[in-house]
This record gives structure tokens, sequence and C-alpha cells, in this order.
């Protein structure tokens, strides 16, 4: 089984104070099946990398292996993701007040007929609403 992957689950997985049991379950699925990611997912990863290097959450060394670590992981890029982005992704995003980019999440789970691994709660209540499987929990 394949899954759609977004960043607060794969951060979870690095910040170990943040990780559970259905997040690890998360990590196995991926290292087992694979995951899909909308092409914004590699920013939004880094990001919040580099946003703890300046916090003084953890230092550069910690975002670099990180980041090395997580390119190692089945992950799929949706090529797709911008083709969608002012149409049903917009219409998600407005349906159910979430940003576009979390909305091009739950828009790739639903095209793609995957489960949404998220930790987000606006973003779980619309993939509920919007009946898309979900995991990480």
């Amino acid at each position: 089984m394949s899954l759609v992957l977004d960043s607060s689950v794969t951060l979870a997985w690095v910040y170990s104070e943040e990780c559970s049991p259905a997040i690890s379950h998360v990590l196995d699925t991926v290292n087992a099946a694979g995951a899909w990611v909308p092409s914004l997912w590699h920013l939004e990863v880094a990001n919040i990398l580099e946003m703890g290097v300046r916090r003084a959450r953890h230092d550069a060394a910690f975002r670099d292996a990180t980041l090395t670590d997580l390119s190692l992981l089945a992950i799929s890029i949706d090529a797709e993701t911008e083709k969608h982005a002012w149409g049903p992704t917009l219409r998600l995003a407005e349906r159910h007040r979430l940003t576009l980019y979390d909305a091009a999440y739950l828009e790739l789970a639903q095209r793609r007929r995957l489960p949404l691994a998220s930790l987000d709660g606006e973003l779980r209540a619309a993939a509920t609403a919007e009946e898309v499987p979900l995991l990480g929990m």
C-alpha cells in the first residue's frame, strides 16, 4: 500500500519527542511501499528544518543529516501538482478553508485514491469530509 505523506508526519519522524507508534507505522509503510508527495514537500520539509536551526532547536549538521536520510526514502514526487493548483486544489482549499499547500496533499490523495498521512487537524478534518482514508494518529 502506498500513501500520500505530508510534512507534519515527515517531521514527526525526525523529532523523537513527536514520534508515536502510529507515526512509526507510517514510516514502516513508506519503507515497504513508498509514498507520494506534492512537489512542494521538499520545500516545506527543508524550511521547517532550517527554521529549527534558526530557532536553535538543532544545528545545521542535524538539518543536513536529516535531509540526507529523507532523500533515501522511496518518495515519489507528483509531477501534476501545479496542473491542479488553480482548479481542484483551489476548490478544496476554498471548501475546507485550508491553505493551498495543505489542499495540495488532499488533492493528491484524492486523485491517486491513496490514504493521507497527516497530523494537521484541519487537513485531517477536510480529508474525513472528503472521505479520504487517514493515517498518522
